[in-house]
């Protein structure tokens, strides 16, 4: 049985892998652009700053499908570090995992694992483990997605609220006033669906993942298979949550008339 390995501080409970593997993927991002950055040259340029120079195109196409270029150049950076941490947390659980197997009760920086304190030892059947996955993609827990939703929400209600104020408070009344209700909660389901989304679709995957290496040498094909798809959709994902930020920026901070 695979249990995170939590342990519990004022009450409040801390995932440590989940923490590491975020603190992991934001290493990583800064590596690949400071190695990036690190020559920057116009006749010979390496190889990481042509990546680096065609994702800043990508996300400026991103950034223009949603509003006039000029305005959202100063989001470049925003999508750049988003599409590149949820890239990068999407995949970090594909090539390996990490599983400890405690014997006893277990304790890390002076606190105790939860999962492996006595009583979950006792409830254990004939012939059952505890097992401790510390190598996984942080974004297969739902409190990374929605922690980064809640602050794409929060950030698109302030960019609305320094920059459209008039007509993004008049919105919630349109058509009618008696609409306020129903603009409300369309609002507040903004951030619980763009979590939800990227949570199920990495979860579900590493959970297809880590069935498949339970069917053993049969399941090898379907592993090589799975994971190359599986690259697909981090970068899938990591593209969607990017361009519905965009979108809901656009929404709250422009103001076209028409």
């Amino acid at each position: 049985m695979h249990f995170a390995p939590i342990i519990q501080i004022w009450g409040i409970n801390f995932d440590l892998s989940t923490i590491g593997m975020l603190l992991i993927s934001g290493l990583i991002v800064f590596i690949l652009a400071r190695l990036a950055v690190r020559n920057l040259s116009v006749d010979n340029p390496t190889r990481m700053q042509n990546f680096m120079e065609w994702l800043v195109e990508f996300v400026q196409g991103i950034i223009g499908s949603t509003m006039d270029l000029k305005k959202g150049l100063g989001y470049i950076s925003l999508c750049m570090t988003l599409m590149l941490f949820i890239f990068v947390s999407n995949i970090l659980g594909l090539p390996f995992a990490i599983i400890t197997e405690p014997h006893g009760p277990t304790s890390i920086f002076g606190f105790e694992i939860l999962a492996t304190n006595q009583a979950a030892f006792d409830a254990l059947g004939e012939g059952e483990h505890i097992q401790l996955l510390w190598w996984k993609s942080p974004t297969a827990d739902i409190a990374v997605t929605m922690g980064l939703a809640t602050v794409i929400f929060i950030l698109v209600n302030y960019l609305g609220l320094k920059h459209n104020r008039k007509h993004y408070l008049k919105h919630y009344i349109e058509p009618f006033p008696v609409f306020l209700p129903l603009n409300i909660v369309e609002n507040l389901a903004k951030p619980v669906a763009l979590g939800i989304r990227l949570f199920a679709n990495i979860f579900a995957g590493e959970v297809i993942l880590s069935t498949l290496i339970k069917a053993s040498f049969f399941g090898l094909p379907f592993i090589a298979a799975w994971q190359g798809f599986s690259l697909f959709v981090g970068a899938l994902q990591a593209f969607i949550f990017t361009m519905l930020t965009m979108v809901y920026i656009a929404q709250a901070s422009i103001h076209e008339e028409h």
